[in-house]
């Protein structure tokens, strides 16, 4: 008799795609889809409250899924296809991923350099609204209010004391290692 072994094949991203690196630390279990309960959780592991972490997981799953899920039928279930991120980039955004969801290191630096007008290497929260001013495009509403969510979560959760979002925290955002940061953070808290 033939026993059947199965080898769980995890997803990895891509080395140099910097934005399934950030979407890929939503992915729970690692299977390449990320399901609302995943972003849920994900939000959750990095300090989020309940009701922010379910309004993202909608928001961001019901905006993103059939985006990353070409050739597919609608699905009640929203999934988010991991290596196919890319397809949902929108637009108001810093152009800091390429359209294969690859970091641009000029894009990156611009922003610091058009906006940091008060600390070179930080944005305050005038700064931060001027930046998104700056990129919102003409009649893209959603672009523009994606943006905008992205950029005010960010600041929300990791501005310092005097309001300030650090250049090297928006780099870690753009490539995942923020979420692992905060998430260590926030476990740290609950288990001293």
């Amino acid at each position: 008799m033939a026993s059947s072994t199965s080898t769980e094949v995890k997803f990895v991203p891509e080395e140099d795609n910097f934005l399934q690196k950030h979407v890929a630390f939503f992915d729970r279990n690692k299977d390449g889809i990320v399901y609302p309960s995943e972003t849920f959780q994900g939000f959750r592991a990095i300090g989020c409250g309940y009701l922010l972490s379910a309004f993202a997981s909608l928001f961001i799953n019901m905006g993103l899924s059939s985006k990353t899920r070409p050739g597919k039928g609608f699905s009640l279930s929203f999934p988010i296809e991991v290596k196919n991120i890319h397809l949902a980039k929108h637009g108001s955004d810093s152009g800091v991923y390429d359209k294969d969801g690859r970091f641009v290191e000029s894009k990156f630096e611009e922003i610091f350099a058009k906006h940091s007008h008060t600390h070179p290497d930080a944005l305050t929260g005038k700064e931060l609204q001027e930046l998104l001013d700056s990129n919102k495009e003409a009649n893209d509403r959603k672009g523009a209010i994606a943006a905008y969510t992205e950029w005010k979560i960010l600041h929300y959760l990791c501005k310092d004391k005097n309001g300030l979002l650090h250049k090297d925290t928006v780099r870690a955002v753009y490539d995942g290692s923020l979420f692992e940061k905060l998430e260590k953070q926030t476990a740290s808290k609950k288990h001293p």
